[in-house]
């Protein structure tokens, strides 16, 4: 009785450990599974989240200019000469025919000072010397004042004050210039220099440059002439503009006449006649944009041309028309560049206006005045705009128009630039001058990136697919334990140590022996073949001695000394060959030569994504059931044709996908090529040149760009292509493995 109530005692122990047994698997069950499923959701959600936080900071750029009316009043001058707002858009100045000077609040249209010029005679011409507010008055006499808008800042009770003056850096005694009247004027001034050059009422040329030079007593400027000339063109001039230097004097007609002079031993010689316009159009408005390297030629047609000169064969350069913006129908009236890039506004006769940049060829906002426009003009932070119309009507516009110089065309087309001579692809995101032209062509970095793993992927393939081939399929186990740690351990190395190796300790050793490092590749793969083909013919007696699949260790030595072989080889092949120095015979006959150049990138890049394609290829290869195998050898195939119509087709799956996990690698790889290559985004497939790619581009341009800027904002754009470059590699990779799955899945 007694052993019957223990027993089943005892089972209903059991039967509740098992319970509780089974409760907590099914809980553990329920975890994991939705944990797993947690996880999961959080890597794709992360994803999406990284990828739109991409296109966040990425969208502004694409944004269009945008113009909202801020102020509508009346101006008090009449026949403006010049116009001009001031950097903070708060202040215009306004220069009339009769010679007043006056200060406007462009908020309130409060005149703020008003003042005269000293010398009393009319104003014949105007012009603009620099950015800073320095102008040039000519006189009926011929004489030419200098003066300065001067603007000083205060901050009365903690708020900022701009009281506005004029001032006269070079005295305010004229400067004699020509002889008889003035009806065009063009001055410029730079650090040591001044170039006046004007055309007189009878058609006559003047140009007189000066020394500039600080007086050591009162600290004022002072004017010594060092040249001058007068001269005739073959046309009347409608237009007088020159460049700093002085280098470059461009005369232009009306109907479209052009004439460049090049400054020379302190004369103008001719370099250039050309007709400018077409159809019988005629110019109407001439300036230069912001570095005075490109013409802006205004037509009667609306149409607004951008000319600069281009060098050809020779060292002659001949002035090219680039590209085209079209305003209207209605002639251009008012070009007005703007000062700190490359873009320009442009006004017609009917009131029309269009805010353009030259170098992504948009017109980025239109809009109508709605009546002839007098004058018009903007601060240099091109935030304000600030039109007058003929019958006196002013009008403030707030400009939002941060990234001009971005558009599809500019990323991913040629443009011609400034200075070359033909259409390239160029990433040049700064430069040491304010007037420079910013090139964000995201092709040489594209180029670069898919370059380097291009490279990397020639060199790591073959050696981790048939070593992994030969790992798993022929060795013997004991070897391939030791054998495959040691290639997955190779991972484990810092990407900036190899950088670090590669950069300082290969590329040096390479450039010193390069003809023995290429005979090096090509000859250790011809010794380890004769080598196969003599072990295979060597006698039984010989190949039994070696245990079956240690045969791999045979040729350790047959690379050591096939490597010794071909640097020994290769020292007098080299002064065979090459003169003794292959880099300088290569750059002598048309091909570059870098330190660090792409074949440096591909060892150490390569060496970097073995271990990875090696150990998928390998466990893919390994995990191939065991009775495929076998019954294929049982069926009288031999082992490579096991291997080749068996293994590698049911192994071909995990084959690809190390394939591409490896080009994934490759692609994104940073510290690699940023200290391997001499980074220089060019477009060559040569071997022996570097290249940037876009995750390097990124890691030496982000700290030093401006947070908003447009060369953030493109960066963060480089970021989204490298992710949607490993995001197609990886697609790609999973939809042929499935296919390949699919295909020999049934094996």
């Amino acid at each position: 009785m007694s052993t019957s109530i223990k027993d089943t005692t005892r089972k209903l122990l059991d039967q509740q450990t098992q319970s509780g047994k089974h409760k907590r698997r099914k809980i553990n069950d329920i975890l994991a599974r939705y944990g797993i499923a947690f996880g999961g959701m959080s890597v794709i959600v992360a994803v999406v989240l990284i990828c739109f936080y991409l296109l966040w900071v990425v969208l502004p750029i694409f944004k269009p200019a945008s113009i909202e009316l801020e102020k509508d009043y009346s101006w008090s001058q009449q026949q403006l000469l010049h116009l001009e707002v001031e950097e903070y858009g708060e202040i215009a100045f306004g220069l009339g025919a009769n010679g007043s000077m006056q200060f406007t609040d462009v908020e309130s249209n409060q005149v703020l000072a008003t003042f005269e010029l000293p010398q009393s005679q009319p104003i014949t011409a105007a012009a603009q010397l620099d950015l800073k507010g320095m102008m040039a008055v000519a006189y009926a006499d011929g004489s030419v004042q200098l003066l300065q808008q001067d603007y000083a800042v205060s901050y009365p009770e903690n708020k900022r004050k701009l009281t506005p003056s004029i001032i006269y850096p070079f005295g305010e005694d004229a400067v004699s210039f020509a002889d008889s009247e003035i009806k065009l004027l063009n001055a410029k001034l730079w650090e040591d220099g001044l170039l006046l050059t004007g055309v007189t009422v009878d058609n006559q040329i003047v140009t007189k440059a000066f020394d500039v030079e600080q007086s050591f007593l009162s600290e004022e400027l002072e004017l010594e002439e060092a040249s001058s000339a007068t001269f005739e063109t073959a046309f009347e001039p409608a237009y007088l503009l020159a460049t700093l230097g002085p280098d470059w004097l461009y005369a232009i007609g009306q109907q479209g006449q052009m004439s460049a002079y090049r400054y020379e031993d302190s004369e103008w010689l001719l370099q250039e006649t050309k007709q400018l316009t077409e159809n019988g159009a005629e110019i109407t408005e001439a300036q230069f944009l912001l570095g005075q390297v490109s013409l802006m030629i205004g037509t009667s047609d609306g149409v607004v041309s951008q000319w600069f000169q281009v060098h050809e064969e020779g060292g002659v350069s001949q002035l090219t028309r680039i590209r085209d913006f079209k305003l209207a129908d209605a002639p251009i009236k008012h070009l007005v560049p703007e000062t700190r890039r490359k873009g320009f506004i442009a006004g017609d006769a009917k009131g029309n206006i269009g805010i353009f940049y030259t170098t992504s060829e948009r017109l980025l906002k239109e809009l109508s005045f709605g009546q002839p426009i007098q004058d018009l003009a903007i601060n240099s932070r091109s935030n304000k705009l600030l039109i007058v119309g003929e019958n006196g009507q002013a009008n403030t516009f707030f400009v939002e128009n941060e990234h001009p110089e971005i558009s599809w065309s500019s990323l991913w087309n040629q443009v011609f630039y400034e200075g070359y001579t033909e259409p390239t692809f160029t990433w040049q995101s700064s430069a040491s001058t304010n007037d420079y032209e910013p090139k964000f062509s995201l092709v040489p970095l594209s180029f670069g990136t898919l370059k380097a793993a291009f490279y990397a992927m020639l060199f790591a393939v073959p050696l981790a697919i048939f070593g992994a081939i030969f790992t798993a399929y022929f060795m013997a186990p004991k070897m391939r334990s030791m054998v495959k740690p040691t290639v997955e351990i190779m991972e484990a190395l810092p990407t900036v140590i190899l950088g670090f190796l590669a950069g300082l300790w290969l590329a040096p050793i390479i450039e010193e022996t390069l003809v023995g490092f290429l005979l090096t590749i090509i000859l250790l793969p011809v010794f380890t073949v004769l080598f196969g083909l003599a072990w295979n013919k060597a006698p039984d007696v010989i190949k039994h001695k070696v245990p079956d699949g240690w045969q791999a260790a045979l040729l350790l030595p047959v690379i050591v000394l096939g490597t010794v072989f071909a640097f020994w080889v290769g020292e007098p092949v080299e002064g065979w060959l090459f003169n003794g120095d292959m880099p300088r015979w290569l750059d002598d006959h048309g091909m570059n030569y870098d330190q660090r150049n792409s074949l440096v990138v591909g060892l150490a890049m390569g060496f970097a994504v073995i271990p990875t394609i090696f150990s998928i290829t390998e466990d893919a290869i390994f995990s191939v059931p065991k009775h495929l195998t076998n019954g294929s050898l049982a069926l009288g195939a031999s082992q490579w044709q096991t291997l080749t119509r068996v293994v590698l087709p049911t192994a071909s799956p995990g084959i690809f996908s190390a394939l591409m996990i490896g080009l994934g690698r490759a692609v994104g790889e940073t510290m690699i090529v940023l200290m391997a290559t001499g980074n220089t985004p060019v477009m060559d497939m040569n071997i022996f040149e570097g290249m940037r790619t876009l995750s390097a581009n990124i890691a030496v341009e982000m700290p030093e760009s401006e947070v908003g800027s447009s060369h953030y904002r493109v960066l963060f754009l480089a970021a989204f292509v490298l992710f949607l470059f490993t995001f197609a590699f990886n697609t790609i990779a999973e939809v042929v493995r499935q296919r390949l799955r699919n295909k020999y899945g049934s094996l």
